[in-house]
């Protein structure tokens, strides 16, 4: 089953959709943490510092950041954590090489590697990792359930997986500023400060699209997880989800 973000990709409706995303987040990798901080009036790190404590009582010394990024939520999660092993992985090396800078200036190459990783095909072992997190990256899988079937393979049993995901809010008034935000301010600010603004049209458009509450949560469940749940953040704009191996 297709769900609807995997049929959007960023440049063409021709080609394989990972191989554009690659090439859209090495193109804004150089400007992608200022726009990210600009575009959630920083309110990114509050929603990491959320999904980062509910892992705090199972104490993980095993973590894997899918679709890392520029590894903001795999500092984090170390710095709050300090598991023995902290891998971060993604499919663009651009972005990663800017995570590389900044955890060389943190005093933290010997504590948090990044590796390429093609996150619907991870070549970890079965039951390697006690944790997984994810942050506003599952939206660009190519095929979400394989990509969640790869997390749930990965983990321990009784491992879990932490996802945050830019969400569309239901409720009058933020459903209509967040639709005028998504469609005016989102790509208007992308175009100015970034050389690619087909990415700032796409990423909306993935958020309006994406399967969100009880239905990620069913798809969690379908997947094999248990325990899944979810929590609606800063007015239905990000959601935290929650689930077990």
């Amino acid at each position: 089953m297709n769900y609807p973000q995997e049929d959007i990709k960023p440049y063409s409706t021709e080609g394989k959709k990972d191989e554009q995303v690659r090439r859209m987040f090495d193109n804004i990798a150089g400007t992608y943490d200022k726009l990210n901080h600009l575009l959630s009036f920083g309110i990114d790190k509050i929603w990491r510092k959320k999904a980062i404590n509910i892992l705090k009582l199972s104490a993980p010394k095993t973590v894997l950041d899918v679709a890392t990024g520029t590894g903001d939520f795999a500092l984090q999660a170390y710095e709050m954590l300090t598991p023995d092993k902290l891998i971060a992985v993604d499919i663009s090396e651009g972005m990663m090489d800017v995570g590389r800078q900044k955890v060389t200036a943190a005093g933290l190459s010997d504590k948090i590697s990044f590796q390429y990783e093609d996150c619907e095909a991870l070549s970890f072992k079965d039951d390697t990792f006690d944790a997984i997190t994810v942050a506003f990256g599952v939206r660009n899988f190519a095929d979400l359930k394989t990509g969640l079937k790869e997390m749930l393979r990965v983990l321990v049993p009784g491992g879990h997986l932490v996802i945050l995901e830019l969400t569309t809010p239901a409720h009058f008034p933020m459903k209509q500023m967040f639709t005028i935000y998504s469609k005016v301010v989102i790509p208007a600010l992308g175009k100015s400060l970034s050389r690619d603004s087909s990415a700032y049209t796409y990423l909306p458009n993935t958020i309006k699209v994406f399967p969100q509450g009880e239905v990620m949560q069913g798809i969690l469940e379908e997947t094999g997880f248990t325990k899944a749940e979810f929590k609606r953040l800063t007015f239905g704009i990000c959601t935290l989800y929650i689930a077990t191996k």
